[in-house]
């Protein structure tokens, strides 16, 4: 403990997430932290707006792009920054001091080192990794919520497109329908009613031309900022029409058990509550000896011979006595507990829902 050896891992705790992209979705994902990341990045985009955007090229261009996303990602590099400060040795006090006393001279020079910081050092890493895992999984979830956000933007973009093709062609129709009816009621064969019925259809089939368009674009920009899009590269091509449906919906037995055993979610709230136990402890340990130090002392006289000894203070509890930290800490560790609790209940619920409308 004593080496102060603490060091950044060469992916910054990435690997994590890029193994949960490739089991869950099959996709790649990519931290740009350099110049020549994001240059990469560029160049995957370039190809995937290359092409009419699949479902699946959205998610993974979102996946690649999304500059919401990479921020998440540096939350990482926070929690490995923590994790290796809570590792590293804190470093030593150095004091001196130089008294008089007549002709006598005193030189009095100290090393001190702040021994609670040592003792706690091992409780702290834990805490430190239980948050660094906790971010891990936080990125993850990013990642499969971006996807999930964007093959649902992408749906609805497509859809939306094939309704706005459907109301011009209405309107178009209805537009027709119109001008025959004047024509013909011009010429005596249409009655003022025939004539009304046909203009009142062309008119309701122009309002939902504009609601169809105004839905066209609201849709689009939605898939546009999922997939952090801008400039010339918003005029990308979607496809004509939705992919065919399944021919039969999937099978999945026990999925609230599966649910409860996959989703990122319960798991970092598992986490969240892990962690908050540690500190908990922590704050029980320091409650009434929060500041130790300890401290070799070297003192030279010229008329009197060096004297050598250790020195030791704390922080003497007179008004503070730790009762708020501990408190304070015993309340985060139960709110941890019932978030982790109705994460659970949101997943089987959630779950439940999304399943039973599947088959439908």
């Amino acid at each position: 403990m004593l080496g102060g050896c603490a060091s950044f891992s060469t992916d910054g705790g990435f690997v994590t997430v890029e193994q949960a992209a490739q089991s869950r979705l099959g996709k790649d994902v990519r931290w740009a932290r350099t110049d020549d990341d994001r240059a990469v990045v560029d160049q995957r985009v370039a190809t995937l707006l290359a092409q009419p955007l699949t479902a699946d090229g959205a998610v993974q261009l979102a996946l690649l792009n999304n500059r919401g996303l990479q921020a998440a990602f540096f939350e990482l590099g926070i929690r490995e920054a923590d994790l290796v400060q809570a590792g590293t040795v804190p470093n030593p006090g150095f004091s001196f001091s130089r008294l008089t006393r007549g002709d006598e001279l005193e030189l009095e020079r100290g090393l001190h080192f702040n021994l609670a910081r040592l003792l706690a050092m091992p409780m702290l890493q834990d805490i430190a990794a239980k948050r660094f895992a906790q971010a891990q999984g936080a990125a993850a979830l990013a990642v499969l919520s971006l996807a999930a956000d964007t093959r649902k933007a992408w749906l609805l973009a497509v859809a939306a497109d094939e309704s706005h093709h459907y109301s011009q062609q209405v309107t178009q129709a209805a537009e027709a329908g119109a001008e025959l009816a004047r024509r013909m009621a011009q010429v005596g064969n249409f009655s003022k009613l025939q004539q009304a019925r046909e203009q009142a259809f062309y008119a309701d089939a122009a309002l939902n031309l504009a609601r169809a368009a105004q839905a066209q674009r609201a849709t689009r920009e939605r898939l546009t900022r999922l997939l952090g899009l801008w400039g010339s590269q918003t005029g990308f091509e979607l496809p004509p029409r939705l992919p065919d449906l399944p021919t039969a919906p999937l099978d999945l037995p026990d999925i609230e058990r599966t649910a409860l055993a996959q989703r990122l979610d319960v798991q970092g709230a598992r986490l969240a509550t892990e962690q908050t136990a540690k500190a908990l402890g922590l704050s029980q340990a320091t409650r009434f000896v929060n500041v130790l130090e300890l401290g070799y002392l070297d003192k030279r006289s010229h008329v009197e011979p060096t004297q050598r000894g250790w020195e030791i203070g704390f922080e003497l509890p007179l008004f503070d006595w730790g009762t708020s930290r501990t408190a304070r800490a015993e309340s985060v560790y139960l709110q941890a507990g019932e978030r982790a609790a109705q994460t659970a209940i949101d997943a089987r619920s959630g779950v439940r829902e999304s399943y039973s409308a599947y088959p439908s």
